[in-house]
């Protein structure tokens, strides 16, 4: 955990997503944010050492879920799920990704 100049506390974005059990390893983490599943307040990330501060909104997509969170503390190092939870809050279950009409298709022509 590091400040970023005006002594907010900060930690990279992989990190929190690691130490709060949303990425399996720092490198799927960074994966995440390198492909664009990943935005702060709003706004795509593209680099994994983008900085996290308390009280920051982050939307992540996993497979075919959206799960929007609330980073309510920064951790220091992965923990248990229970306590890794602690660390964002997050309102609603995460949603489903609106499916294109013709990927539905490619499924259903793979399945046949």
């Amino acid at each position: 955990m590091s400040a970023d100049g005006g002594g907010v506390p900060t930690l990279r974005l992989d990190k929190f997503l690691w130490f709060a059990r949303l990425a399996r390893t720092r490198s799927a983490a960074a994966r995440l944010c390198i492909e664009g599943r990943i935005a702060i307040a709003g706004v795509p990330v593209s680099k994994p050492h983008q900085a996290v501060h308390v009280g920051d909104w982050i939307t992540m997509e996993q497979g075919r879920w959206r799960r929007r969170l609330r980073v309510m503390t920064l951790g220091e190092r992965r923990t248990g799920a229970a306590e890794a939870r602690q660390l964002y809050f997050e309102p609603e279950p995460p949603q489903p990704i609106p499916v294109e009409p013709w990927i539905s298709l490619l499924e259903e022509e793979a399945s046949a």
